[in-house]
Formats: structure tokens, C-alpha cells, sequence
């Protein structure tokens, strides 16, 4: 199961930024580039930005997110639902993207939260390298723990490129993964409410 929290990085473990690019340096090299060619020199800088960017979720904790509830709404008694919340991620893997959406629901007992934190959930996870499986499980498991709903469900549909775009090359593929905990998994009635509500029922 994948962690909520933030990941420490020892300041001992953690190489700096000028050893980053060196090792981008190592990779042109591997692949039969010339790193000092003009067009490449400023590339490791560039790749290192890019990954302070990418992978921004390591310094972030999700369940921090889900802390603020609102007391005025509090009481309602149904399903709350973000739907088509798109997401880019990377493959723990192969480190190449993985584009999708994620549908994220729960069912409050006492403490609702802003619509935006839902979002922001996936963005933290998906900000780190993480298979789409465990990613599904983190995002519910947060919710469950934080917010101790009635049931969460988490449906995420996504294009992995490391089998689109290379290996088996299955361009039009894309792999679904779901979480329900609660209602949604206790009453088949809930769970295809939710289904019908994202359009896969």
C-alpha cells in the first residue's frame, strides 16, 4: 500500500542538483549523444527542472489536503463525486508518462471537504512514480483514513505509454483499475449508482 505521507529524504541520501544533471550527462552519453553539442548543453538543467516538476508529490502529504472540513455542509448524506479528473503520472517502471483520468467519490459520515481537495489528492499521488494499482489504493486509503466517510470509490482509466508506445505497442489500450471501500462496496446498488454516474454502467 502506498503511503499518504511526505517522503523524507535524508539530506545525505540526496544528490544535489549538479550531480542530477551530471548523471542526465551519463544517460546522453549511453544513448551515443555528445552532451557539449549545442543543442543538448543546457538539456540536463532542463531535464532536472522538468523533474522537480514531474515528481512534486514527493514533498507534498495528501492527507494534509483533507484536513479543512466544512462544518456549514456538514450532514449530507450522499454521494459527493469529482468526475474526469485528468491526471498525468509516471510509470515506476519504465519512468515514461501515464495520462488519464480518475473519478473519485465518497460518501460523508460527519466530515466534508472542498471538491478541489478530491483534484488535488490525485495530483499529489500521480506526482510520483507509482504504478496506476497502487495509485487507486493510495487515493482511497487517504480518503478513508483522513476523512472516515461511509465508503469511498476511486475508478481511474489510463494510457500507459511504456506499453503504447513501446514493448507491445498497443496504441488504443488503456487499463482500468477501481477501489471501493464502504456502501460502495458493501451495496451493489451504491456501487452502480457511482458506475452510472461516471458513464461506465
Amino acid at each position: 500500500m502506498v503511503s499518504s505521507k511526505i517522503v523524507e529524504i535524508g539530506s545525505d541520501k540526496k544528490p544535489s542538483r549538479k550531480e542530477a544533471e551530471e548523471a542526465i550527462r551519463v544517460l546522453l552519453r549511453y544513448i551515443g549523444e555528445d552532451p557539449t553539442r549545442e543543442g543538448l548543453i543546457e538539456t540536463p538543467a532542463r531535464v532536472v527542472r522538468a523533474y522537480d516538476e514531474f515528481f512534486e508529490g514527493y514533498a507534498q502529504d495528501p492527507a494534509k489536503e483533507l484536513s479543512k472540513t466544512f462544518e456549514d455542509i456538514e450532514g449530507f448524506d450522499d454521494i459527493v463525486l469529482v468526475k474526469d479528473i485528468e491526471f498525468t503520472s509516471h510509470c515506476e517502471h519504465h519512468m515514461v508518462p501515464i495520462n488519464g483520468v480518475a473519478h473519485v467519490a465518497y460518501w460523508p459520515d460527519e466530515k466534508v471537504v472542498g471538491i478541489s481537495k478530491l483534484a488535488r489528492i490525485v495530483d499529489i499521488f500521480s506526482s510520483r512514480l507509482i504504478s496506476q494499482e497502487n495509485m487507486t489504493s493510495g487515493i482511497a486509503e487517504c480518503i478513508e483514513t483522513t476523512l472516515k466517510p461511509k465508503g469511498v470509490a476511486v475508478y481511474i482509466d489510463a494510457d500507459h505509454q511504456c506499453m503504447s508506445i513501446r514493448g507491445v505497442k498497443k496504441r488504443q489500450s488503456s487499463t482500468v483499475t477501481s477501489t471501493f471501500t464502504g456502501k460502495f462496496k458493501e451495496e451493489e446498488s451504491v456501487q452502480t449508482r457511482f458506475l452510472r454516474m461516471i458513464g461506465e454502467n
